[in-house]
Order: C-alpha cells, then structure tokens, then sequence
C-alpha cells in the first residue's frame, strides 16, 4: 500500500521514517502533507462546508449515506459523545503526536446516530446526493463506488445544524482518534490557548436508523499458547465440546450457542473446540466491581476476565488481533505456533445499551463497518 503511489494517504496516516535520518515519522508526515498542499494535490475548499458522502455497490445500491465535518468535542460524561470500547494510551499518544505534528485532522472517525423523525440533515443529505453533482466519484478495489459532494450553502449550514444540535451519538470507531482529540484540546488549554481548531475534530455522522451499521468480531490470537494446552486449561471453568463440521460450520455454531449465553471457540492447529456455560460462580468472582450484568454476560468479558487472565495468565500485550476473518486468525495461530479464539458478533443493541449507561465494552470487541475510505476528506487546523 505506502508504495502503491507518491501520493498515498497512507505516507500521512501511516507514515515511516527512514533510519539515520533527522526527525521522526511524524515530521515525515507533516512534511509531506505541506509538499502536497504546495503541489496542489491536496486544495482547500474555498469556504466552510458539509460533506454528503455515499458508499454503494456497483448497481447502484447504497449502502451508507452520511456527512462528514468537523464535531464540536465534548466529554464522555456530557452523554453528547458515548465511547463504547475503551482505549489504551500508546495509540491515542501516537494519534495526538501524529496530529500536533501534522495540525490536522487526517480521517474522521466514524460516529452513529438515531436520525428518528428524518429531519433537515437526512433531507439535505438525500437531496443533495440525489441531484446534484459530486465533487468526488471514484470506485476502490473492492468494488465499493465513493461520492461526496460539499454543502456549503449558510442557510442549509444552519438547518443541519439545527436538526442535530438536541441529538447524541455513538462513536462506532476512531475511539483512540477522538481521545487524542481530547488530549490535544486539554494541552492546547493548559497551554494558554483560548478557543481553536482543536476544539474540534473530522468525523463522518451516520444515521444509524436509515443506514443500520455492520458489527463484526474481532477475534484474538495468543501465540504460543497451543490449542491442547489452551482447551485444557479452559475445562475448569467452561463445557468444552468438539463442534460438528469444519470451521464454517463451528462458527455457525458459535452462533447458535451465544443465544443462550456467552460461548467462544478455540481453533487452531487443526483443533476446533467450544466454549459454552462458564461456571457462574467462577464468572462473578473473575468480574471487576462496578460492571453491569449485561456487561457481565458479554463473550468478549468473559474471555478477558476469566479465560485470559484467570485460567490462561495471559495480558493483552501477548495478543494480537483480526477483524472479522475466522480463517485468517486461525491461519495467524497456525503460523505463531498459538490459538485462536474465535468470538461472536457483539449485538448492537446491546453496544448501544452499554454505552448509554457509560459503560465501555472490552478493547477490541466490536468492528463497525462500513467504515469511511481515508483520504477524501483532510482537516487542516489552519484552514479551521
């Protein structure tokens, strides 16, 4: 990907620096995305603006249609903005320093909301889809078309603004992102600095009732921990069983199981293995204090509470993650000598009843999609 082309957008969000040479990968970043904006690759918009941006297939179906701007912050405890996945501190410092090095926002995080009556903002965004002309229209390998087109008209501003004003919404993905944006603007103001840029931060508002999110898993691999030893361990607190079929089938049956309560499955090394009924009484005493049953009762909490750090010792540094691929993590503990641990899907309704009562699901547990294509809209702190 980051020699795909000169001009890749992965250079500014992922960048690397070459060793021996002065600076960091961060500076790398900043420079480059001075040298685009000299180059003319990159160009401001002329005045403030609303982007309507649509992902659809090749037929013409739409598939997600939101608006991407910059989000006035707020705190977690105003309720406005609700985190549901918690955060670790090396990646949200990485992000900050990425855009204190850079002043700007690079991609947008990915916030859901409940559009409810349809009112001015979801009008607006189907009227200006549907008949005028995009600024963007462009079709990514996967065969997904992308258009955006801009608002910048003063009176249609204030009706979207208006409309979303009494609305809160529920941050689906860039948690780390919107941290750092925390982060930035708290050290901007301890630092003397009056209102600014960094008082925001780009994101893409999707209405969650019109265009109902995608949630996957994310599954984990603990390397060097085999299968054997791994279903072994599990038996003291859990009914392990062998599925029927290959892996496919496993998974359906995962499915099947997780209605009736949490259940997990280990793959790896040609072993496939269920994980259903933990013992409650070893459940509870695993569960740190202050967590909600439903919390409680959630596949990815009862991995990381009892299985990993009661009966397996294991910390979040000696994992690693996929997205959504079963096959692909499986492939990945084969490959480490590990296993897998292949979780369900976690309900939507139940990510948006966890974070209304200001609860965080596990880190890494939910996997919303579709996400927006970074690189096609940039937020400079100097053009505001």
């Amino acid at each position: 990907m980051f020699a795909a082309d000169p001009h890749n957008v992965v250079r500014l969000i992922l960048p690397r620096h070459a060793p021996g040479h002065q600076g960091n990968a961060y500076d790398d970043a900043a420079l480059a995305l001075r040298e685009w904006q000299r180059e003319g690759i990159l160009v401001p918009d002329p005045g403030p603006a609303l982007y309507v941006y649509e992902q659809a297939l090749a037929d013409g179906t739409v598939i997600q249609r939101g608006l991407i701007g910059a989000l006035r912050l707020s705190p977690p405890e105003a309720g406005v903005i609700r985190p549901h996945e918690d955060v670790a501190p090396g990646p949200v410092e990485g992000r900050l320093q990425l855009m204190e090095a850079t002043q700007a926002n690079l991609e947008p995080i990915f916030l859901l909301h409940d559009g409810g009556n349809r009112g001015a903002s979801a009008r607006l965004i189907d009227e200006t889809a549907d008949r005028r002309p995009p600024l963007v229209d462009a079709v990514t390998g996967d065969g997904i078309r992308h258009r955006l087109w801009a608002i910048g008209d003063p009176a249609e501003l204030d009706a979207i603004a208006a409309d979303l004003a009494p609305r809160d919404a529920l941050i689906a993905d860039g948690h780390h992102r919107y941290a750092a944006y925390l982060k930035l603007q708290a050290r901007r103001r301890a630092g003397g600095d009056g209102p600014g840029p960094w008082d925001y931060g780009l994101a893409l508002l999707v209405d969650a009732s019109a265009y109902p999110p995608d949630v996957g898993a994310i599954h984990r691999v603990i390397p060097g921990l085999s299968p054997v030893a791994a279903t072994e361990l599990a038996k003291a607190a859990f009914t392990v069983r062998r599925p029927r079929g290959g892996l496919e089938a496993a998974i359906d049956e995962l499915a099947s199981e997780s209605e009736r309560g949490p259940a997990l499955l280990i793959a790896g090394g040609g072993e496939l293995r269920l994980l259903t009924e933990p013992d409650p009484v070893q459940v509870d005493a695993a569960m740190p204090e202050g967590h909600s049953p439903l919390w409680r009762s959630l596949a990815a909490s009862v991995l990381q509470e009892l299985l990993m750090a009661r009966l397996w010792d294991v910390g979040w540094d000696a994992v690693r993650i996929v997205h959504n691929d079963a096959a692909e993590a499986v492939a990945l503990a084969d490959e480490t000598g590990g296993t897998a641990v292949i979780l369900p899907p976690v309900a939507t309704r139940d990510v948006y009843a966890i974070a209304a009562q200001g609860e965080r699901v596990p880190r890494k547990s939910t996997s919303f999609g579709p996400k927006p294509r970074t690189g096609l809209v940039v937020r400079t702190f100097a053009d505001g």
